[in-house]
């Protein structure tokens, strides 16, 4: 979810946190789409650290309220002008661009802070500060060279501007959420008020007055132009379109209401006869093969491709009257720089794991060569380390380093030896399962034990030692 601001330093782009601040995102998009934003002065610039925007008038009129939400706007009533507004305990200020809502203490409980429309963007890293004080709901993604000539403006001693720097228009570039009852979308962006008139210091004046005495026809031209440039963004940010102002070959040729039956060599042969064709395709569905009535033609220059639009235009082609027009289609170029991208990022990489050709294998512990390929199936520390790391320990709680591995072997190696040359004879087995079957002999209680230099241990001694060993 984005919005296009543009300002008199230029465009910038924000992406919504509609998942962690669905509330702060919905007030300030449905603000957007009113238009509330226009005209609104840039202010409290504070160099590699923040600004502030949000208010149709800014902080040098009288008669400003420092903005409303988009729910007091519609109802007019008092009482909605802010809302609670919700921090989401995982965003923080820590990166340039990050965009929050402006809060201030609610007076009848100092720890509730509440929002209305003014936001704040930062222009610096370590911007902690706001962290409880700024409510985060989006991200700079792009306009971060806007953001830099903001951070270098010169301002007086309140931190305003001495020049002017405005939101100009806003646009909307998707919008999840339905609009709330009374939301009435300008057809224009609506001419500034008298009072943010009032409020302009040092203006460019061509940019004042860019819309006097224009028509509403070229109003709407430049309407339309603006949301072609910013859905021609969108585009680029998601990856549909290798660069915004990519555009459609001047020599390729769109024929549509085809008949079925027509063939990719049919209409080479019916176009040829006004140029080189470099390539000709009917479109067809990928899984019945089944002609889509629609194709490309391809011709090796312009002039054969207005030509033909000139000539071809209603012909009878296999009993159907067919329509030319120049292509608007992109695809092909973005096929080829997506694959050309590509084809780069293969030749950069050095390898390939887990079925990525570009993802190198990282060995962080040891060397492929040096690992074993015993039982321990290759962890970095075996069975017996790490349950001597448990247990061998000293009186003081702190590991016998160098000593656990040596001993477990020794003992491993007696008792293997005993168990080889000490067989025991059946008369012996029998003795061994009788005495099992007895039972314990009262030295050998639970609540005690004799120790080697003959002392007695109670339980409460064990469980002392156990938790002083831990």
């Amino acid at each position: 979810m984005s919005v296009l601001l543009e300002t008199t330093v230029g465009d910038i782009v924000i992406d919504l946190l509609t998942d962690h601040a669905p509330k702060l995102c919905e007030n300030f998009l449905k603000l957007c789409k009113v238009k509330y934003y226009n005209f609104s002065p840039i202010h409290s610039v504070q160099k590699n650290f923040s600004f502030q925007t949000g208010d149709p008038l800014g902080p040098l009129s009288k008669e400003s309220d420092g903005g409303c939400s988009i729910w007091g706007l519609l109802s007019g009533d008092p009482a909605k002008r802010t809302f609670t507004a919700p921090f989401h305990p995982k965003l923080k200020h820590l990166e340039r661009g990050t965009v929050s809502m402006a809060t201030v203490p609610l007076a009848s409980d100092p720890d509730t802070r509440v929002a209305a429309s003014q936001f704040i963007i930062t222009l610096g890293e370590e911007t902690d500060y706001l962290d409880g004080k700024a409510a985060i709901f989006g991200k700079v993604v792009e306009g971060f060279d806007a953001l830099e000539k903001i951070n270098e403006a010169m301002v007086d001693d309140k931190q305003y501007p001495f020049v002017d720097i405005r939101i100009k228009h806003t646009v909307i570039l998707d919008d999840p959420y339905p609009d709330p009852p009374g939301l009435r979308e300008p057809s224009s962006s609506p001419p500034p008020s008298d009072e943010q008139l009032r409020t302009v210091r040092i203006a460019d004046e061509q940019e004042l007055h860019e819309n006097d005495d224009v028509d509403e026809e070229e109003l709407e031209k430049r309407r339309r132009e603006r949301e072609a440039r910013a859905q021609a963004l969108t585009l680029e940010l998601m990856g549909d379109l290798p660069f915004a102002e990519v555009k459609p070959p001047e020599n390729v040729l769109f024929v549509c209401k085809l008949n079925p039956v027509t063939q990719d060599e049919d209409l080479e042969l019916i176009f040829g006869r006004f140029g080189k064709i470099l390539s000709c395709e009917v479109i067809r569905d990928q899984k019945t093969g089944d002609s889509l009535q629609y194709a490309f033609i391809e011709y090796e220059d312009k002039a054969s491709c207005e030509l033909a639009y000139s000539k071809m235009q209603d012909v009878l082609i296999d009993d159907r009257r067919i329509h030319v027009d120049f292509s608007q289609s992109v695809s092909k170029l973005s096929d080829v720089w997506r694959q050309d991208t590509n084809n780069k990022r293969r030749a950069r990489a050095r390898g390939g794991w887990g079925g990525v050709q570009e993802l190198e294998k990282r060995r962080q512990y040891r060397e492929e060569d040096e690992r074993s390929s015993g039982k321990n199936y290759n962890m970095v520390y075996s069975k017996e380390e790490m349950k001597g790391r448990h247990d061998d320990r000293g009186s003081n709680g702190r590991r016998s380093e160098g000593r656990h591995d040596q001993r477990n072997d020794d003992r491993h190696d007696r008792r293997n030896d005993d168990r080889s040359q000490k067989r025991p004879s059946d008369r012996d087995k029998g003795r061994q399962y009788r005495d099992r079957s007895r039972s314990p002999r009262r030295g050998n209680r639970d609540d005690g034990h004799r120790s080697r230099d003959g002392y007695r241990h109670d339980r409460r001694d064990r469980d002392g030692y156990r938790r002083r060993d831990r």
